[in-house]
């Protein structure tokens, strides 16, 4: 089974890059196996559709106004949320682009069907290359996530 960890943010705005973040932290556990591809989906492209469709299981890491506390997130999978994407217009910075990243798989026929979205409570969404203290202290828990989602996706596959 091929899994893709996207991670989404801009690097430039504190918080709002911890998708990317997130991955740099999974490179050293994740980085070298052939059934997982980490990449960095910066502020989302069209581009991003191509490497969807082709994967088996996805997972999304961003940050979203999700939880009420900075650096408190959640673990999303399947219906949950795609429910979150489609009801959730203002929840991330990404969603509209994301949004249409998964109606194009779907229209392709491949919108996978384990899928997952992280979704990390930003404190500061400013000029900062440096997430914030409580955003980074979610950054180990959530790679531990990640990698027991795959674990598991493995295990049931």
């Amino acid at each position: 089974m091929r899994t893709l960890v996207l991670g989404i943010g801009n690097t430039l705005l504190t918080d709002e890059g911890v998708g990317v973040h997130v991955l740099q932290a999974l490179e050293s556990e994740l980085g070298q196996r052939d059934d997982v591809t980490l990449l960095d989906g910066g502020t989302l492209s069209f581009t991003l559709a191509g490497p969807i469709e082709e994967a088996d299981a996805l997972i999304v890491v961003d940050a979203a106004n999700i939880k009420n506390q900075a650096g408190e997130w959640a673990l999303l999978e399947g219906e949950e949320m795609d429910a979150f994407l489609m009801s959730n217009r203002k929840a991330s910075v990404h969603e509209v682009g994301l949004t249409d990243l998964r109606a194009i798989a779907m229209l392709a026929g491949h919108w996978p069907e384990r899928r997952a979205l992280v979704g990390i409570r930003p404190q500061v969404v400013d000029w900062g290359e440096a997430p914030t203290a409580a955003v980074a202290a979610a950054i180990p828990p959530v790679c531990a996530a990640i990698v027991e989602q795959i674990r598991v996706w493995n295990h049931v596959a």
